[in-house]
């Protein structure tokens, strides 16, 4: 029983870890960055760009 105890510990330390990055990379402009090289890609890949 003890070990489903630290497992879900561990597990909720990673969540957070992992939300936290994620909302600090959002906040950074990561997203926006992420979005026009993507709209690129598609750009080139259809042949508008």
């Amino acid at each position: 029983m003890k070990k489903n105890g630290v497992r879900a510990v561990v597990f909720g330390i990673l969540l957070a870890l992992a939300t936290g990055l994620v909302v600090y990379g959002i906040a950074d402009g990561g997203f926006r960055d992420v979005k026009n090289k993507a709209i690129r890609i598609c750009n080139e890949c259809i042949g508008i760009g």
